[in-house]
Order: structure tokens, then sequence, then C-alpha cells
């Protein structure tokens, strides 16, 4: 006999099978040697009350054996003389379109102009050592994009536009904990997420795929309106384009406003990345002095408000994590954060972002937000003293225009240095923070504190430009064959939705093929 069952349990009960198991046998009646297995289904923690409980969606296997994999495993069968498809862009975009190509009997080509992951992180280490940045290998450029060394956060709040489900057991078919078919908030973690990239790859491979590192595309081929592949490394590639170059990639950006291909400004959101001791954000999130104790994780936060017509929210929330330093060129300070699977690090980090839109700012230009954000960004290298050295200043001393004559520790390798963020951030964003963070202080006790420090700047939430493609065929609304894919192309905004908009390019892709 299989049940399930929605439940609510103390931590404590939901910690492990075996606790589980006498608790629903004692709430359900029934014999616990009977048990053979109880699997997870859904989970989430409540921890709006003083007593935190766990929500669980619960399987429970009475007297039968559970099936042996947790997860709809996907067929990839050899896809070697088949019509061949050029993805560029080795990000979550570009290996869901590449893998779900060979789904479809197509041969993916994938070009990838940084590094595999192995390689990749070796040049990330270097930015803290040196304080210089490879402009084609960094934490944005490489394979996975900028979600390999982000932490792997998998949740997404868009849910009509694609199988959801399907890209996280795509996950995990890869090596990826069952975990994140779970729980609310399904996360991977950076020390296991560049395994799970490595796995996808060889996948590509295996099937008679190829994918080929610090090949940099340069430009389309086109024959009249019609897009026939590429020139990457002097280079021909042939075939039609799903153009995944993430939400970084600003050369192709301007090589499409030369090239007259249609592509139009979008709004972002730019801020600071904010650092509590998890401890914390723990004592805050859970009501209590002890914090997480044994039984519960990191603690993690949500905020969101109005001030002044724009939104004011945290962004990418790293409970138990580091900020990172993600610039892609030099002469920029760009920060991120990211988690390991355990999120046991001394804190926790959160982008804290205003929200910008392109009638903001003057002019008509299509890459003018993106003008915006490297303007921000330049002058955050300069507060730095024109090293990868971040401007920092307390939290509460930002919000009472006061200067923090010292910052404490931080995760950010680099190194901090105190800067007035209140004097130099433009008054649009640094006003909307500083009302924003007393807002957030009213609503939670504690949180507005100069034991939180503010790093500069967050600007890469999203691409600033949206590359203008036909709802119905997700092909360019001008060439045919080409397929602007993912969070650079200006439709996804993180890595689920940028894999689902992926599969979703390649079957129209595969269409376009056949018709």
């Amino acid at each position: 006999m299989i049940q399930e069952y929605q439940v609510r349990v103390l931590p404590q009960v939901a910690a492990n099978e075996q606790s589980l198991r006498m608790w629903l046998a004692d709430e359900y009646g029934f014999d616990v040697r009977t048990v053979t297995s109880v699997r997870i289904l859904r989970r989430s923690i409540d921890a709006r009350q003083r007593t935190i409980f766990v929500n669980l969606k619960v399987r429970v296997y009475i007297n039968e054996q559970p099936q042996a994999d947790e997860f709809t495993p996907v067929e990839y069968l050899d896809v070697s003389g088949k019509p061949q498809v050029i993805v560029v862009g080795a990000g979550p975009g570009g290996l869901f379109a590449a893998l779900r190509l060979i789904e479809l009997g197509l041969r993916p080509i994938v070009l990838e102009r940084g590094k595999d992951v192995h390689e990749r992180k070796k040049d990330l280490s270097q930015i803290t050592k040196t304080q210089q940045v490879d402009p084609e290998s960094n934490y944005c450029f490489g394979e996975g994009g900028a979600g390999a060394y982000s932490d792997g956060k998998l949740y997404t709040r868009s849910k009509k536009r694609g199988n959801i489900e399907k890209i996280l057991n795509v996950f995990c078919q890869h090596g990826a904990s069952t975990n994140i078919l779970a729980d609310a908030h399904p996360h991977i973690g950076t020390d296991k997420l560049p395994r799970v990239i490595e796995n996808m790859r060889n996948t590509i491979l295996r099937c008679g795929g190829e994918v080929h590192f610090q090949t940099k595309m340069t430009r389309l081929i086109l024959d009249g309106n019609r897009v026939v592949g590429c020139l990457a490394n002097d280079k021909e590639y042939h075939g039609p384009v799903i153009l995944a170059t993430g939400h970084s990639a600003r050369d192709v950006y301007r090589y499409l406003a030369e090239s007259n291909i249609e592509i139009e400004a979008k709004g972002i959101a730019v801020g600071v990345r904010l650092e509590h001791p998890s401890m914390l954000i723990d004592q805050i999130q859970y009501h209590n002095k002890q914090g997480r104790g044994k039984y519960l994780p990191a603690a993690e936060y949500s905020f969101v408000t109005q001030v002044d017509g724009r939104g004011v929210y945290s962004f990418c929330m790293c409970p138990g994590g580091f900020v990172i330093p993600a610039a892609t060129d030099k002469q920029q300070i760009v920060v991120n954060g990211m988690s390991p699977s355990n999120r046991g690090g001394q804190w926790s980090n959160s982008g804290m972002v205003v929200e910008l839109r392109p009638e903001d700012i003057e002019g008509n230009d299509a890459l003018r937000v993106m003008h915006f954000q490297e303007e921000l960004e330049r002058n955050c290298w300069q507060q730095g003293n024109m090293r990868q050295t971040a401007p920092a200043q307390r939290m509460a001393d930002f919000v009472n225009k006061r200067l923090s004559y010292d910052l404490p520790r931080s995760s950010y390798a680099p190194g901090l240095i105190s800067s007035p963020l209140h004097f130099w951030l433009p008054q649009a964003i640094s006003h909307r923070l500083q009302e924003g963070f007393k807002q957030f202080g009213k609503s939670s006790h504690g949180f507005l504190t100069n034991e939180a420090v503010m790093i500069g700047v967050e600007t890469r939430t999203s691409s600033p430009v949206r590359i203008v493609r036909n709802n119905d065929t997700l092909m360019h609304v001008r060439l045919q064959g080409l397929f602007p894919c993912g969070e650079g192309a200006g439709y996804a905004g993180g890595i689920v939705s940028a894999g689902v908009d992926g599969e979703r390019c390649a079957e129209m892709c595969a269409a376009y093929l056949e018709s």
C-alpha cells in the first residue's frame, strides 16, 4: 500500500526518516515495522510564529518497495549525423537548449567564450590574488554561466512558460541531490553545481554533440533575412542559431546595435550586497536568541516594498554564503552572492536593489540602461581605489548618512574599503534604499543594524537589453533562424527560467527546421 499525507511537524521530527516514520505511525495508526520507506515530496518551513513547523507532503510505502529512481530520467539518444543547431553560450539557457535538441533528434554545436568549469575556477581564484579580472573567464563567463558560481538557486516564480519539474529532474539525472524536487526553495550549492554542469556537458558529447570552449562568437552569418550560422574564432559554424549569451555579454549587445538587429532597452534593478552575520539572521527569522539550533537550516529572508513608485527588494538571498567579485572586465566592481550546499558560512547576504525602468534614463538609445550599469560599475571601481577592493558602509550609517569609520569582518575576499555610499550612489537609488531599509527594520526587528555591511555595487540582476523576438515562434522579429534565448536575451530571470526558455527555443528551432 502507498499513502500520501500532508503533515505539519516540528523540525526535530522532520530531521530524519526514522523519527518521521515513528511520528506518522503514531499519527495515522499503522505499525511502524511495516513501513519500508518514506519519501518527502514537498518541504517548506513555516517560521511565522515562535514555534517553528516544517510542512511536508510525504509518500509512505507500507509493505511495498519504492521505485529505484526518485526522479524521471530523460532518454538521450545518439544524434551523430543529424541536422545541427548552433548554441551560443553554455549557461543554463544554452545547456538545456542543447539537451532538448538531442531529445528532438538534432545535433547541438555549443560555442562557449569562456573555459570549462575546472579551468574557470583557477581564474576565479586569481581575482582575489592579483585583483585582476580575465574578461573571458570570470564569475559570469564560462561553462555554466553566471549561475555556476552563484550557488545554484533553483527557485522561480515563473509557472506558466514551461515544465519546471522537467528542469529539476534533468539536474537530478546529472548528479544534483533529489532534495531539489521537494524543497520549496531548491538549491544545489556552489560546491556541487560544477560537477552537475560537467555531467551535462558529457551527455552532450556522448550523444554526438560538440562543445567548444574559448570560442567567442563575433558575428552572425546572414543570407538575406535568414541566419544560417555564425563566426567564432575566425571559423564559420553553419545552422540556425540559439543565442544564449547571458546578461553580461555587452559586446554581443553592441554588435547587435551596430548591425541594426532589433533590440530594445529593458528594465533592471541596481543596488548593493547586504551582508549580516548568519547567526543574527537566524535569530531574527526564527524568533530565537539561540538561532537556528540543531534541526533548522540557515534562515532565509525576503523583503519587498515600494518607495516613490519603484520597487525596493531583496534579491538572490544567500544564507550562510559569501559575497563574490563578479566583474567581467577592467575598471569595474560588481558584486554577487553564493552559498555552498550546506549553507554553513558565518555570514548571510542578499542583493538589496531598486527597480530601474528604461524611462528613468534619458534618451532612446537601446543600450542606455547598459551604459548606466557601466558608469555605476566604473564609479564603484574608482571608489574602491581602482582595484577589486569594494567600497562598503555599515547599514545604519548609510541610512543615517554617516561615514563608517570602521567596517565589520566580511566574506568578501578581495577586501573592503570604507566609503560613503549614501553620497556617491545615484540619489534615486540611495534614497529608495534608505527608506526601504527603514521599512524592513520596522517589520523585522534587528535587521537594520550596524552589524550589517553594504557592499557596492549589485548591477547584474538581469539583462539591460531585450533582443526582440516573436512571441509565437521565439524567433527574432526579422531574422529567421535566430532564436534569442534565456536571461541574456531578456526572457528569463534565473537558472530554472533560463533552462525552461532554452528548452522552448530548442522546440521552436526544431519546428523551424521541419517547416
